[in-house]
């Protein structure tokens, strides 16, 4: 079990099914860390670095792809890896993409029992990922109904692929981060109010706490004080808006919720390992569906 792992507020807001991020990189910089999406990972020229699912760590090769369960400890660290243009794409899939009736029906079977499997990771045969890489790649250009059908058509031929390996021994699903009324609560009061001040005296009474009881309990549950997850939100959702609008750094930092431009800079590269301006330019195509 990793204890020091980070929560990671994606950018996939509730009204989303799914979101592909492509983008070439030198670095991971992101902590380990688990998240309540699903995540599928397809990464190319990284022969070196090492990827780490629950209790599993390894050196991966050239390429590799990976399907990773809601709230199971992940990450990439770059380790033995020289090469300086990674190219990755990441799906964060919602865990109700497709309800448990859907689920449940026969032609569904394959993947209900693929995300079942998620729990432990799953990493897809070298021949499955050659196959799925160009349909990953152009996925993010298709535009429609038939983005949506195309991704679970990929979901479909990844599911019934043959060669798939289990990752993790023991599954290391973190406790929902969903399955605390008063956590939901506080969840869905910030993604709705992020943008205006929040005091911790108000988040606080929302839940019929006192501030330093109410900020232990968040602190327990997402190993963040309260103006740290805050700005997190805030961050998460500025990220969003830099890759799909064409709004200004100042215009966005405003709409998130920070009243000082020099402020969201100094939080965004805290947070990110970048500036907003140098994050932009870093994603190839980012896709989400609605």
């Amino acid at each position: 079990m990793i204890k020091d792992a980070y929560r990671e507020i994606t950018r996939l807001i509730p009204e989303d099914s799914f979101l592909v991020e492509q983008r070439v990189k030198d670095d991971f910089d992101f902590p380990i860390h688990f998240h309540p999406e699903y995540e599928l990972n397809f990464i190319y020229r990284g022969k070196g670095v090492r990827r780490i699912v629950g209790d599993h760590s390894d050196e991966i090769d050239d390429l590799e792809l990976v399907l990773v369960g809601p709230n199971v400890v992940h990450g990439w660290e770059l380790h033995n890896c020289t090469c300086k243009e990674i190219y990755e794409i990441t799906i964060h899939i919602h865990n109700d993409l497709l309800d448990k009736k859907m689920l449940s029906r026969r032609l569904f079977k394959p993947i209900s029992d693929m995300f079942n499997r998620a729990k432990f990771g799953i990493l897809f045969s070298r021949e499955t990922t050659n196959l799925m890489m160009p349909r990953l790649m152009l996925l993010s250009r298709i535009t429609g109904l038939q983005y949506y059908l195309e991704f679970i058509s990929i979901l479909n031929e990844l599911a019934i692929s043959e060669g798939q390996k289990s990752l993790s021994v023991l599954s290391d699903e973190r406790e929902d981060f969903h399955n605390s009324d008063k956590i939901k609560k506080v969840y869905d009061f910030i993604q709705e109010n992020f943008s205006k001040t929040i005091t911790l005296d108000e988040i606080s009474k929302l839940v019929n706490m006192s501030p330093v009881s109410f900020n232990r309990f968040i602190k327990q549950r997402t190993g963040k004080t309260f103006i740290h997850y805050l700005n997190d939100t805030r961050i998460s959702f500025a990220s969003r808006w830099l890759l799909e609008t064409e709004l200004s750094i100042g215009e966005i930092s405003f709409k998130c919720g920070f009243n000082n431009i020099a402020n969201f800079n100094r939080l965004f590269k805290q947070a990110k390992n970048t500036t907003p301006k140098e994050f932009k330019k870093q994603f190839i195509g980012v896709k989400r569906v609605l």
